[in-house]
């Protein structure tokens, strides 16, 4: 296989001295996309900024222990109701009281059909939400939901003011949105930036830095230059190829979660032809070879797999990556009746490290069995739109994982059950054993059915596992900095000296 050359900036553009001064309580972040909206509920894109913006029943703390937070405590009454007391004195920044009564309207807007919220998966379980008294509610679920209260700990489970999102509109509320958290939207500058402001009312105590500025910089090399000129204090998503120059660099500090990114993974539209047949999907994914992207691409900073649950989610199952098998690949085309391959269009982003290029890999490779890949590199505000539209290619790179619980259900379900918002797979075997999972309470029990889902994904491969990122950062040695294997960049803990 010829992978793409891969670009190298220039020494001496690069590694420009680092500042030996910074501005005491503002921080400055670079990330390689811009956030599209904010609003909690119906996010598009990961939850790294809302995450400072809001809060929600549960937090977890950085050993990824459940913890309280704006309930202090929660208890399953039956097996399908929990009760969750609520945080006294706690208010949005425009004063708005948190209560029982922003509890259900949180989570009922997202439950609405009616509002087709992107991230419903993760709660669908839930039936309803009743308010008890000011400071307390019970959550109804469908069934018994032995995680219920760690769906609470993320998205789309944050709590919002009603009156303010009533008064201005989900589509104002998106661009300017009020939380409780540890800080609050000053400016948001679509392609520019978002700058936040501590809440110095916050429910935990005032957060040590002022001021905090996230700039998107697209482009890999001028996200570490920002940072080795000083313009930024934190890098997300550091080039791989990049790392080995960056170590041992005076001022510089690299930060590696191994296993902590997210899975990538090749989405398919598996009711169309010929992706309905599962020997075609089996020889799209043999004729991979997801060591060499990982190893030369990834520069060793992935690891291939076979499964879209990551090794710290419960229910994991240790599915071994497809080995790459041309030969093998071209015998299951020729049975499907595709002897001489067939045309298929494809589209990835640039989003995840090395994506772009592990494209062009993955178009070389499925030339070799005779498929023509037609690859198309949308701007990655267009793509999720149209992903979340269902409007995408038949064949698309996307990434997933399970932050939000650090369960298998989380990397499985929004993605393969049939119906979900980003879901293209239709099984109703693996239908029945999604819900299964999500109705059982006995671990052991529930622990099998996630394995078996796992195994029938290898065996029918409505979508293709790649391999998991590792999550890479760089920051300035000024900055106290910790990454976390759920992906959360929590402003309230970080430090400049």
């Amino acid at each position: 296989m010829r992978l793409p050359a891969v670009k190298f900036a220039t020494t001496a553009l690069l590694f420009a001295l680092l500042p030996t001064t910074l501005q005491a309580a503002e921080l400055t972040i670079a990330q390689p996309a811009s956030a599209t909206a904010m609003d909690p509920g119906f996010l598009k894109e990961a939850a790294t900024l809302v995450d400072n913006i809001f809060d929600t029943l549960v937090r977890r703390a950085d050993d990824m222990s459940l913890q309280p937070g704006l309930a202090t405590d929660w208890k399953a009454i039956n097996d399908t109701t929990w009760q969750f007391n609520l945080r006294k004195g706690v208010n949005f920044t425009d004063g708005e009281p948190v209560n029982a009564e922003a509890v259900k309207f949180s989570i009922d807007r997202i439950l609405d059909p009616a509002n087709h919220a992107p991230t419903i998966s993760y709660i669908r379980t839930i039936k309803s939400v009743e308010v008890v008294n000011d400071y307390q509610v019970l959550i109804h679920t469908n069934g018994p939901d032995p995680l219920l209260p760690t769906r609470m700990s993320r998205y789309p489970a944050y709590i919002v003011p009603p009156a303010y999102v009533k008064k201005v509109g989900a589509s104002e509320f998106a661009r300017k949105p009020i939380g409780s958290g540890a800080y609050k939207l000053d400016t948001f500058i679509p392609d520019e930036k978002v700058v936040m402001v501590a809440n110095d009312a916050y429910w935990r105590g005032k957060p040590s830095i002022d001021r905090v500025t996230w700039r998107p910089i697209p482009e890999a090399t001028s996200r570490i230059t920002a940072l080795l000129t000083g313009e930024v204090q934190l890098v997300e998503s550091v080039p791989a190829d990049l790392v080995p120059a960056l170590k041992n660099r005076p001022g510089v500090q690299l930060e590696q979660v191994k296993g902590g990114g997210l899975t990538i993974y090749l989405g398919l539209k598996d009711s169309e032809k010929p992706l309905n047949d599962v020997r075609v999907r089996q020889a799209l994914s043999l004729a991979l070879n997801r060591q060499a992207y990982t190893q030369q691409l990834l520069h060793g900073y992935g690891t291939p797999t076979g499964t879209m649950a990551g090794a710290n989610d419960f229910g994991y199952l240790a599915v071994p990556a497809t080995v790459q098998d041309v030969a093998k690949a071209k015998s299951l085309l020729a049975q499907a009746g595709y002897p001489n391959g067939f045309t298929l269009r494809f589209q990835a982003p640039r989003r995840y490290i090395a994506s772009a290029d592990v494209a062009q890999a993955i178009v070389q490779d499925l030339s070799s069995i005779g498929v023509k890949a037609q690859l198309e590199v949308p701007e990655w505000s267009v793509y999720t739109q149209q992903v979340a539209a269902q409007k995408q290619a038949p064949m698309y790179m996307l990434a997933w994982g399970s932050t939000q619980t650090l369960d298998a259900d989380a990397a499985l379900f929004p993605i393969l059950h049939s119906g979900e918002p980003y879901s293209t797979v239709n099984d109703p075997e693996l239908d029945k054993l999604l819900d299964q999972s999500r109705q059982t309470v006995d671990a052991d029990k529930r622990k099998k059915l996630l394995e078996q889902i796992q195994q029938r994904v290898a065996e029918q491969q409505p979508l293709i596992p790649l391999y998991r990122e590792d999550t890479l950062y760089a920051h300035s040695d000024k900055l106290t900095f910790k990454g976390r294997v759920d992906a959360r960049i929590p402003l309230y803990d970080l430090r400049l000296k």
